[in-house]
């Protein structure tokens, strides 16, 4: 029976969603947001259902019901999450005898976009490292930044770096030990070896004498990871955009800029570590939004009136 708008009634929820979200509340204690989050996945479904019991609900529709919710925009993380109370929930059915197999088994939700690093452009990263340091630590986090954007480095691998094992300032190479106990050989540029060895000779007045890390703090002790982080970050505050970046960010653009240089690949692959190239091909896509930037700029068509 229709109502005078001419809608179908929407039909009761399920007494089954209510004794299941109940014995949840009571044998898992699950917070309100989440008991909140489950019966909504659940009387969704029962919407998708349409009328059909859920207890006799089977894999194909199944499988439809998490393609129209994709159809519909809902990203896939919340995809995921609505399948694992229709999981969760068929689940609880089967251990009562209600249904012979759980029908959202071997349904997968659809894959995430991955997320394309985030990469400073050329004229960022000189606005950031074109600036003189001022003082004995700028000196320190100078050298930093121009190591991160020269080299392509790990913030770990950055870190662990010593004076005497892994730099060669006169050929112009830094060894590190990256992932999986690897080790790699990676040029040094010319601005690099300056500012390192700027700071090389400013070094003695504040490292201990046992100290053997490259970078050390004001107590002459080896800088950790974390305060290398935050230095990188308070000298982009000071110097360069007022953009907040990481260092992770500076090896993105190390990559990103060296493959729109070189279109280079595999070379890209090898100075960043990264043991499958599928890894290193996220830096394409970077590539393709500055060509695509730069055809929208250039191209008499691509002009807007």
């Amino acid at each position: 029976m229709s109502t005078e708008t001419g809608k179908a009634p929407a039909a009761s929820p399920d007494p089954a969603i209510s004794q299941f979200l109940t014995e949840l509340d009571h044998q898992r204690r699950l917070s309100p947001h989440t008991l909140t989050a489950y019966r909504h996945d659940l009387e969704q479904l029962q919407a998708l259902a349409q009328g059909q019991a859920l207890r006799g609900l089977q894999y194909p529709q199944i499988r439809r019901f998490a393609m129209q919710l994709h159809s519909k925009g809902l990203a896939a993380k919340s995809i995921a999450r609505t399948l694992s109370a229709w999981r969760a929930f068929y689940r609880w059915l089967a251990r009562r005898g209600e249904v012979g197999r759980n029908p959202v088994d071997g349904i997968r939700p659809p894959k995430a976009p991955r997320p394309l690093p985030k990469a400073l452009s050329v004229d960022q990263t000189n606005a950031l490292l074109d600036d003189a340091p001022d003082t004995l630590l700028e000196h320190r986090d100078k050298a930093m930044l121009e190591l991160f954007y020269s080299s392509g480095l790990r913030l770990a691998e950055l870190a662990s770096l010593d004076c005497r094992h892994g730099l060669d300032l006169r050929e112009g190479e830094v060894t590190v030990t990256g992932k999986r106990s690897k080790t790699r050989t990676v040029p040094l540029g010319q601005k690099a070896k300056d500012a390192i060895e700027a700071w090389l000779a400013l070094r003695p007045q504040i490292a201990a004498t046992d100290e053997q890390a490259l970078f050390v703090n004001r107590y002459g002790r080896r800088l950790s990871e974390r305060s290398i982080a935050r230095r990188i970050d308070q000298w982009a505050q000071s110097h360069g955009s007022g953009v907040h970046i990481h260092p992770h960010m500076l090896r993105h653009s190390f990559a990103s800029h060296v493959l729109q240089s070189s279109g280079d690949l595999r070379a890209v692959q090898e100075m960043l570590g990264h043991a499958s190239i599928s890894t290193t091909q996220i830096y394409t896509h970077l590539d393709f939004q500055h060509l695509a930037k730069a055809y929208d700029a250039a191209h008499p068509r691509a002009k807007k009136k």
